[in-house]
C-alpha cells in the first residue's frame, strides 16, 4: 500500500497494537471493546444458527433487518423516515465506504478528506480513480467554512464527512450540515457521510443524521456500522441509507463485490433490533468517557476538549514532552510507561507531528482505571 498509494497507515495502527502486546502495556489504542456484547444479541445468534438462515440473503439484505432499520431510525428524537428502496444492508464500514466511491467517481475526480480522518479514505479515492483534496481543521477541530469552501474546484466529485468523529469525538449539528449545503448547493457533489458512532452521543447531544437535510439526502451515501453500536465488530454487518436513485448505482458495484452481507449475523441483529435501547449504549459509553477523563486530570496530559460522541478522546501531551514527536512519545508511553495510544498525525495524510495523542475509551472500566493509575504513579 505504502510504495502504491504513498499510504502506510494501516501497518502503523498494526505496529502499536503490536508494541502493547509485546511489552505488557495497557492497550487504549484501538478502537476495539473488550468487554461482551449483550447476552441477548449472542441468543439471537444462536436462534439463526439453528434456522434455515445459511444461504445468500438478497442483495438489498434480509427483509426482517431492513423493516427494523426503518422502525428503528423512526423511533429516534431525530427521526429519519425512510423508504425501503433507501436502505442496503452492507458487510462494513469499508465496504460501504469504497463502492459509495465507485458510484460516482470517474478518473481524475477530486474528494475532499476532512483531516484529521480514518486511514481508509484516501485509498479508497485512489483506488477508485480518484485524487484526494485534503482539508485541514483548525486547532479547536473546528470546521473553517471559508477554508472548506477554497479546496473546491471544477474537478470535486465528492466529500467525505465523519460524524460523530474518529478521532476528534466532534458531531456535526443541524447548522453544520446547512453551512455544508449552503458551498456545495451550486455544484454536483457528493456527500459520504460516515455516522458509524451515531448511538454515542453525550452531555445531552444529539446525532443530526446527513440523511435529515432535504436537500443533502437527495446526494448523500449515509453509512451506518452494527458492529460499533452492538460491540460485535467482527460480525461484519452495516447500513447504507441514500435516495433511490444512488441505491441504485450502490448496489449495481455491490453485486461484483459482495453480493450480500453474513446473513446468520442479519437475522439476529434484525431481531436484536426489537429490543435495543441506544440510550443504554449511550450511557454506557458516557460513563466510560467520563471515567477516562476524570483519571486523567491525575496525569500530565492536558484534555482541552472533552469528546462530544464517538469512543475516543485526544489528549495533549506537551506538559510530559516539548522535543518528542508525536509518534516517539506514542512509542515511548506505549514500551517504556506501559499504555498505547496512538499519535494524532496517523489521522493526517502528510503531518509528522503533533501535540496531541489519541486513547479509546471503549474499554472494560478496569483496564481504563488500572492504565491511568499505572501513568498517574509513573509519568
Amino acid at each position: 500500500m505504502e510504495n502504491i498509494y504513498g499510504f502506510n497507515h494501516y501497518s502503523f495502527f498494526t505496529e502499536m497494537s503490536e508494541l502493547a502486546t509485546q511489552n505488557n502495556s495497557f492497550d487504549l489504542s484501538l478502537g476495539l471493546p473488550d468487554f461482551d456484547i449483550d447476552h441477548r444479541l449472542r441468543e439471537y445468534l444462536k436462534e439463526a444458527a439453528d434456522l434455515n438462515s445459511h444461504n445468500y440473503e438478497p442483495l438489498a439484505g434480509n427483509p426482517l433487518l431492513i423493516k427494523n432499520i426503518i422502525r428503528f431510525n423512526l423511533k429516534r428524537k431525530n427521526r429519519i423516515r425512510l423508504q425501503e428502496n433507501e436502505v442496503t444492508v452492507v458487510p462494513c464500514t469499508t465496504f460501504a465506504l469504497y463502492t459509495s466511491l465507485k458510484s460516482i467517481l470517474n478518473q481524475g475526480d477530486e474528494v475532499i478528506v476532512i483531516q484529521p480522518s480514518y486511514y481508509t479514505y484516501g485509498p479508497s479515492i485512489f483506488l477508485n480513480g480518484g485524487i484526494p483534496v485534503y482539508y485541514d481543521l483548525d486547532n479547536d477541530f473546528s470546521v473553517n467554512w471559508e477554508k472548506l469552501q477554497s479546496c473546491i474546484s471544477e474537478k470535486t466529485k465528492a466529500i467525505i464527512v465523519n460524524s460523530p468523529q474518529n478521532p476528534t469525538g466532534k458531531i456535526w449539528s443541524e447548522s453544520d450540515w446547512n453551512q455544508l449545503y449552503s458551498i456545495i448547493k451550486d455544484q454536483e457533489i457528493y456527500l459520504i457521510s460516515e455516522e458509524i458512532y451515531d448511538t454515542y452521543c453525550f452531555d445531552g447531544k444529539e446525532h443530526y443524521s446527513s440523511f435529515l437535510h432535504p436537500e443533502l439526502k437527495k446526494r448523500t451515501f449515509c453509512i451506518f456500522s452494527f458492529g460499533k453500536m452492538f460491540h460485535s465488530t467482527g460480525w461484519k454487518v452495516g447500513y447504507l441509507l441514500a435516495p433511490e436513485e444512488l441505491t441504485a448505482k450502490f448496489r449495481c458495484h455491490q453485486q461484483y463485490i459482495s453480493y450480500s452481507a453474513n446473513a446468520p449475523c442479519q437475522y439476529a441483529i434484525a431481531k436484536y433490533l426489537e429490543v435495543f435501547d441506544p440510550s443504554q449504549n449511550q450511557i454506557l459509553m458516557q460513563n466510560k468517557r467520563d471515567l477516562f477523563n476524570e483519571l486523567i486530570t491525575e496525569t500530565p496530559f492536558i484534555v482541552e476538549q472533552k469528546a462530544e460522541g464517538a469512543v475516543f478522546q485526544i489528549v495533549n501531551f506537551r506538559t510530559v514532552s516539548k522535543t518528542m514527536t508525536d509518534i516517539e512519545f506514542s512509542k515511548w508511553l506505549t514500551i517504556e510507561k506501559k499504555v498505547a495510544c496512538l499519535p494524532l498525525s496517523a489521522f493526517y495524510n502528510s503531518r509528522q507531528n503533533s501535540d496531541y495523542v489519541r486513547f479509546s475509551f471503549a474499554k472494560n472500566d478496569d483496564l481504563i482505571i488500572d492504565a491511568l493509575e499505572y501513568l498517574k504513579k509513573h509519568l
